[in-house]
């Protein structure tokens, strides 16, 4: 049996990880992230819980690519000024890998 919200997928990090403290305890971080496809790059946000979210916070930062595993979600928006809807696609992340990371090397010059 599968699930049809799951996403597996290597995402590039656009944005500074922000973090969030949940009633002075839980630590939440949010990311916004490009999904790269052929047809139609994908922007998503991410979001991190517990320790898993202290880690990205420590260690990840913009242009870095990783592999995610998490569940995809839609929040929908209804606005009175527009007739359409906004869609937010957020993906709770629940394991992390480094694909690339951008090197603290580059500007070292041999």
């Amino acid at each position: 049996m599968s699930d049809t919200n799951y996403f597996s997928g290597i995402v590039k990090i656009l944005k500074t990880p922000v973090k969030r403290f949940i009633n002075k305890k839980i630590i939440k971080v949010t990311v916004l992230v490009e999904i790269p496809q052929i047809r139609k790059n994908r922007i998503v946000y991410l979001t991190f819980w517990g320790n898993l979210a202290q880690e990205v916070k420590n260690y990840y930062q913009v242009n870095d690519y990783v592999l995610i595993e998490g569940y995809l979600s839609i929040e929908k928006k209804t606005s009175e000024l527009f007739s359409e809807n906004q869609k937010k696609m957020i993906i709770t992340v629940l394991k992390i890998y480094p694909f690339l990371l951008k090197s603290n090397y580059d500007n070292i010059k041999v």
